[in-house]
């Protein structure tokens, strides 16, 4: 009898476990829908309970949970009294670990966030150094501008003085981070671009702004980037580290297209040491970004046919738009250093062609048209007719690229106090409005203006 009573007693337990368990998600799908309701309407005092709930018995439901969570515990925060802060803070805090914990995805994106929240709350540098370092090295693209200069700064000043490369090493992975970042929202923009105009939604035109601001930002993190490095990234400090680790790093490709790339960008190429590095480059990475280099050289030493050979080889290898936009740029910069402008133009423009929000390409013809203002003239009104074409090439920039305004709006100024005074346009007897011919190798006809 006790036997059957025990069997009895089991059975029970068996059948009405799975109604006690399907009683407990109802539980959680109910109090999730009604916080979710409350938040969704911005209530979030009366979604708290709710949500709370939510956070203690069905923390893996779903990430919601913790992607509107956030809001809701920085709202109560920024509600809380002197003597809530403490705690309304630590809630924070559990929203980003739970996530963690039970979300394990996108670890960079909550660490960068935690890094800037710890900030805010005044946390020590350390501190938000520690949480930087989590994020930079799960995923540097994953991080805010903002936090991606904040890291790189904290590095220079530690190591600037006593170990440049790690500084230099952080550098080139920041500004890799940062190009990956800018290629995919400029495939963004652009795939937006090739709609038509006219039947463009509402989120295609939301979603541009957005992007066109995220390229901006970077831009401005690129620009401080380099400002802060400037000071030690000179040819008299590249040459001697580049020496330096040289024979241990001649076969590691990172590690040469790095150095090379610094050369490259810091115009010490004449150096001939930057042509060992490059050639230790090309055989440890034959790939087209090291053939672009090569070519560099070839035709710096004269061998000008062998040079565009590697430079078609480079950009044919290539299957990436953007990427191949980035090689073709190079190579247009590489002629325009060799005073090769014509071909120097075609590419830039091929490189515009692969990836048209592209607008440093414009900016590369516009510096070119510009140094051709005295032999592309005759007299005062024809070298200044010059600068209209390159500030028609420099607006173009800016208006493909916003990202690069407040570089681009240093060429327009430059250039817009280089045109002709309504004087001079008087004293040759021409037109505001009217058409003139650039001759030389420019061949454009613009449209008359002055500079006043």
């Amino acid at each position: 009898m006790r036997k059957a009573k025990q069997i009895l007693a089991l059975l029970f337990l068996i059948i009405s476990a799975p109604a006690v368990f399907s009683q407990a998600d109802a539980d959680c799908n109910i109090k999730y829908n009604l916080f979710k309701g409350d938040y969704q309407a911005k209530k979030y005092d009366a979604a708290y309970e709710n949500w709370m709930w939510c956070m203690d018995n069905c923390p893996t439901l779903s990430v919601n949970i913790y992607k509107y969570g956030i809001k809701i515990a920085e709202y109560k925060l920024e509600n809380a009294s002197a003597a809530e802060k403490a705690a309304a803070a630590d809630l924070v805090m559990r929203v980003y670990n739970q996530r963690l914990e039970h979300f394990p995805k996108d670890f960079a994106d909550i660490y960068d966030k935690i890094a800037s929240f710890k900030a805010e709350q005044g946390a020590s540098e350390e501190e938000v150094y520690g949480w930087l370092e989590k994020a930079f090295k799960e995923d540097a693209t994953d991080m805010s501008a903002k936090n991606i200069y904040k890291y790189f700064d904290i590095i220079l000043n530690k190591n600037k003085d006593t170990n440049p490369q790690i500084v230099f090493d952080t550098y080139d992975e920041v500004g890799e981070g940062v190009e990956v970042k800018r290629e995919a929202y400029s495939k963004k923009i652009e795939a937006i671009n090739a709609k038509d105009s006219l039947k463009l939604s509402s989120r295609d035109k939301k979603n541009r702004r957005i992007y066109q601001q995220i390229l901006t930002n970077l831009s401005i993190v690129e620009s401080g980037l380099d400002s802060k490095i400037s000071a030690i990234s000179t040819c008299e400090n590249l040459i001697p580290l580049n020496k330096k680790y040289f024979e241990e790093k001649k076969t590691d490709k990172e590690w040469l297209r790095r150095a090379v790339s610094r050369m490259f960008n810091k115009e010490c190429t004449d150096d001939p040491f930057y042509d060992t590095l490059v050639e230790a480059y090309v055989k440890a990475d034959p790939s087209p970004q090291a053939s672009v280099f090569y070519a560099g050289i070839l035709m710096k030493n004269g061998e000008t046919n062998k040079a565009m050979d590697y430079f078609k080889q480079a950009v044919d290898q290539e299957t990436d738009t953007y990427k191949k936009a980035g090689y073709l740029l190079k190579v247009a910069q590489i002629l325009s250093k060799k005073g090769r402008k014509s071909e120097a133009r075609t590419y830039a423009y091929r490189a515009i062609s692969n990836a048209p929000t592209m607008g440093k390409a414009y900016l590369v013809i516009a510096g070119m048209y510009a140094s051709s203002a005295n032999s592309c003239g005759t007299d005062v009104v024809s070298k200044r007719m010059v600068y209209v074409a390159a500030l028609n090439k420099a607006i173009k920039a800016k208006s493909v690229d916003p990202s690069i305004s407040s570089l681009a709006n240093r060429y327009i100024k430059s250039y817009t106090n280089n045109l002709p005074s309504k004087k001079d346009l008087f004293v040759a007897g021409i037109a505001a409005g009217s058409t003139h011919k650039i001759g030389c190798w420019i061949q454009e006809t613009v449209r008359v203006r002055s500079n006043d």
